[in-house]
């Protein structure tokens, strides 16, 4: 394929849930792999887990205190023992005996109720109390918070710091989880300099590579670096393959538009099927999204601005789902616009904005100038307004949908 003219687009044009239902048609959950407990917080469990034993696995003391027999009333005991958690050599306590105990330990054969350090006084081996204990005062029951062969997280859970603690306390250190999606990212363009080159006429830095990554990084996959290749046909279809060849997902930057050095198109046409190659959104336009085999790759557009945001939009819930996730989207709030914003005239508009809470509502502010090139817009911003398109100015007080992106913090002082 020779390099052609610049001529429109024979993409046609899609909505951006046309789109994303496209993407999330073509992305199926990963396999399961095996893991350590150490490596599982973040991930999805792939299977049910069960419970190994009662837990706790034996009557427990809730109190500090003494351990007695609940029959014989407020009378005094002769103290046998001491026990405390972890102890295996249990005193029996009978009728008119009793045994010192810790919060946790086992309760001694022969006990049915604890009576609590603050209602005693122990004087010349004797615990006296004017307590009236019932059978089960401050015990735990064996099997109380768990029962054996109970299922405590179902497949699809996903593992937090509470969840990690409840495989630890049923006793599984390994455990099944979706594995995590290898993405290559590829950054294309004969202008392409590292970040750490001093410019030359014609060249910028390579920051959407980083970009990516990152990004990737923070949806839960395991970024691969492709570098970066020049506006050259063979040599890009040669890295896509490379990156195919290494990774689950690849995803390109520049390249998608309709210029005549823009071959990502027509190359991933060559080696699969292209499913859209314009959506109808801004920043993001030229927007593609193609299978080879049931691999998937995104050539995402050179801007910016524009990577990012479409990265957001549609890279990142296929990545989520590819994991195992329940949940694949951005929560979407419904914001109040502390200022007026123009919409574009044709496409909806992702705007970048912070979002706090003031007096109970979600109030934004647009991050400045939304050009496609000034990635300064995104630093900082917490949110995305889905602007509908339009000639009018949206009103300050009027109320727009936002992709929650970040922490929602309070107002400023």
């Amino acid at each position: 394929m020779a390099l052609s003219r610049m001529q429109p687009s024979s993409y046609p044009m899609v909505s951006v849930e046309e789109a994303i239902e496209m993407v999330l048609a073509h992305t199926r959950a990963l396999a399961s792999e095996e893991i350590r407990l150490d490596d599982a917080l973040g991930r999805v469990l792939a299977e049910d887990v069960s419970a190994h034993d009662d837990m706790p696995p034996f009557a427990a003391s809730a109190v500090d205190g003494y351990a007695v027999v609940a029959a014989d009333g407020d009378g005094p005991r002769r103290v046998l023992s001491e026990i405390i958690a972890g102890t295996a050599d249990l005193p029996t306590v009978v009728p008119g005996t009793t045994a010192r105990i810790m919060t946790g330990a086992p309760l001694p054969p022969g006990a049915d109720a604890v009576i609590m350090v603050e209602q005693t006084v122990e004087s010349d081996g004797l615990m006296k109390t004017t307590a009236s204990p019932r059978s089960g005062d401050n015990v735990y029951p064996r099997g109380l918070d768990v029962a054996d062969g109970q299922v405590v997280l179902s497949a699809g859970s996903v593992l937090g710091a509470a969840e990690v603690g409840v495989l630890a306390t049923v006793g599984h250190s390994r455990l099944k989880a979706f594995r995590r999606p290898v993405v290559a990212v590829l950054s294309t363009g004969d202008e392409l300099i590292e970040p750490d080159q001093p410019l030359r006429p014609g060249a910028i830095r390579d920051s959407n590579r980083s970009t990516l990554l990152a990004s990737i990084r923070e949806a839960g996959g395991v970024p691969l670096s492709l570098g970066s290749v020049a506006d050259d046909e063979s040599a890009q279809e040669e890295m896509i393959r490379s990156g195919l060849r290494q990774a689950d997902v690849v995803l390109t930057s520049g390249g998608v538009s309709v210029g005549s050095r823009d071959l990502i198109k027509p190359i991933l046409g060559h080696m699969g099927t292209v499913h859209f190659g314009r959506v109808s959104f801004k920043p993001g336009k030229p927007t593609t999204f193609a299978t080879v085999g049931e691999q998937l790759v995104f050539g995402l557009p050179g801007f910016p601005v524009s990577s990012l945001v479409s990265f957001e939009v549609f890279v990142r819930p296929a990545l989520r789902k590819l994991q195992g996730y329940p949940r694949l989207h951005r929560t979407v709030g419904q914001v109040i616009l502390a200022h007026a914003i123009s919409p574009s005239p044709d496409r909806p508009e992702y705007q970048r904005a912070t979002v706090r809470w003031e007096r109970g509502n979600l109030v934004a502010r647009s991050t400045g100038a939304q050009r496609s090139s000034r990635l300064l817009s995104l630093v900082g911003a917490n949110a995305l307004l889905r602007i509908p398109p339009g000639t009018r100015l949206l009103p300050a007080g009027g109320t727009v949908d936002a992709l929650l992106t970040g922490e929602v913090l309070p107002a400023e002082d």
